[in-house]
This record gives structure tokens, sequence and C-alpha cells, in this order.
């Protein structure tokens, strides 16, 4: 693609669906809060199409927001990875450099912050649901915030090999147990936290069993609040996915544009683009 005639620097999000998407609305908010002239738009693009779209892309293009199913292909792509990427295999940033592409992986900072903001600065024992990528994202999270202990919840062993390899190779102590109410529940109750990665509606069954957690992170946000969300006390904390989806933005803005992110700005227009009444802290 060629430059902008404005001479301005761009910006976008691929993936496919992305109509959905609310990272334009972030984006652009942060460029109005700082007096940033750039754009940013979203752009439809499978993993077949991304190295050809990345490759054609002219100087004017500083940065760029991968979701799905991008993500290993914006991570082969790259001629630099972040150590985040290369343990996971999956990049959600392209940031321009002169011989080419730097791959970095802010979905890890969604979860930290996310975390932090909610008052959850670190991490000792953990329960994961799930073990696709977005889990293995948790994972790594999980250990820079100092987790020690895991317990990965999946419907067949298979599901959360790759996890558990990651988890293992970054020195926490992982255990695997079944989609099940009573070792859940166990679990659960040791727990300093417990991380839902699934899609909506597929741990509602385990809704009781982590209720006593202290923590829940569930990667959800629409439709909310969530069956595992609702079920416990009304002092335990819950994170969102929205919370998630502003944190990494915030990261991601601040890597593409070199520019502290206006963080009320970016979770205001979030807010108002979701309809959400949730409130979004931010430090």
């Amino acid at each position: 693609m060629s430059g902008d005639p404005s001479g301005r620097r761009r910006a976008a999000v691929l993936g496919s669906p992305i109509a959905h998407s609310l990272s334009p609305v972030l984006h652009r908010a942060g460029y109005a809060a700082t007096g940033l002239d750039w754009s940013y738009q979203a752009i439809e693009c499978d993993a077949a199409a991304l190295p050809a779209l990345v490759g054609g892309l002219d100087a004017s293009w500083a940065g760029l927001s991968v979701t799905m199913p991008g993500k290993a292909a914006a991570a082969a792509v790259a001629t630099e990875r972040s150590d985040r990427v290369r343990r996971l295999g999956v990049a959600n940033t392209l940031l321009r450099r002169t011989d080419g592409w730097a791959a970095e992986n802010t979905d890890v900072d969604g979860v930290r912050g996310a975390l932090r903001s909610a008052g959850v600065p670190s991490v000792d024992r953990a329960v994961v649901l799930g073990g696709g990528g977005t889990a293995m994202a948790v994972v790594l999270a999980l250990a820079e915030m100092g987790a020690r202990s895991l317990v990965l919840v999946g419907r067949r062993p298979q599901s959360t090999a790759g996890a558990a390899a990651l988890a293992r190779d970054l020195g926490l102590d992982v255990t695997v147990t079944p989609f099940d109410v009573d070792p859940v529940a166990a679990a659960a109750r040791k727990a300093d936290l417990v991380v839902s990665t699934v899609p909506a509606g597929g741990a509602d069954a385990l809704a009781a069993a982590v209720a006593p957690a202290p923590v829940l992170l569930d990667v959800v946000y629409a439709p909310w609040p969530t069956v595992l969300a609702a079920a416990g006390a009304a002092d335990r904390v819950v994170v969102t996915g929205l919370d998630m989806l502003l944190h990494q933005a915030l990261r991601q803005f601040e890597l593409m544009t070199g520019v502290s992110a206006p963080a009320a700005a970016m979770r205001d227009a979030l807010r108002a683009a979701s309809g959400t009444d949730l409130a979004l802290p931010v430090d």
C-alpha cells in the first residue's frame, strides 16, 4: 500500500473477520488525546494473505495490530522477534524497522495490566481453564508476575499440552486436570487467581467450583456478566476481557508511537463504543 498523501503515519489492525474490532476506537482515541496526526484502520486479512499484505506496505506504515487468525503468520513474517514471541510462536503486534518488522506480543501486557490495575500485582498459585493460544499468553503473564504453581484445566489432555510445556519451561509447578467439578473446586480453593480462557458458556458448569477463588479473570466480555463472574462473592475481584483488551492496546500504542498512552481517554472511548458500565480501571 502506497503512502498517505498527507504524510501521516499509518497503522491498522489485521484479522478476519475484522468489522467487529474495537482496536480502531482505542488507537484513534489515543491519537486524538495526544495530538498525533496518525490514521488507523481495520483491514480484512487472513493468515494466508498476511505475508504479502505486510510485505507491500511502504514506510508510512508504523505499526500493525494483528488478531486472529494471523498471529502465527505475524510472528513468522517478522525479521526481529521478542523473547515473548519466540516462546509463544505468535505475535499481535508488528513494528516498523529499517530492515523489516519487529514482532511483539502485548496480549501478555493485557493480562498483567488488567490484573495490576485491579489490585493484583503478583500471583503465586493460579488455575487456568483452557489450553489454547490465549491460555499460552496467560501462562507467560502469570510466570512474569511470579507464579510458582499452576493448574491447567482442559477437556482433553492434548488440549493443554502446549500450555503445560510452556509452563514447565518457565519453571512452574504444573498440574493438568480434566473439566470436572471436584478437582477444579479443590484447586480453586487453594488458588489466589482463576483465569478462564474458554469461549462464552464453555465453563458455566464450573462456576460454583471456581467461585471460592478471590480473583477471577474471564477473557469473555460479551455477554456480561458471564455465569462465572456472577457466581462468586460480592467482594471477589473480577477482571474482564475488556480490561485485557484495553491494557494490551495501551502498551501497543506506546510501542508504535513512542508516546505514553493516554489511558483514561482510551478507556473512556472503549467504554462508550462497547456500551459497558464496567469501571475498566487504569493505573
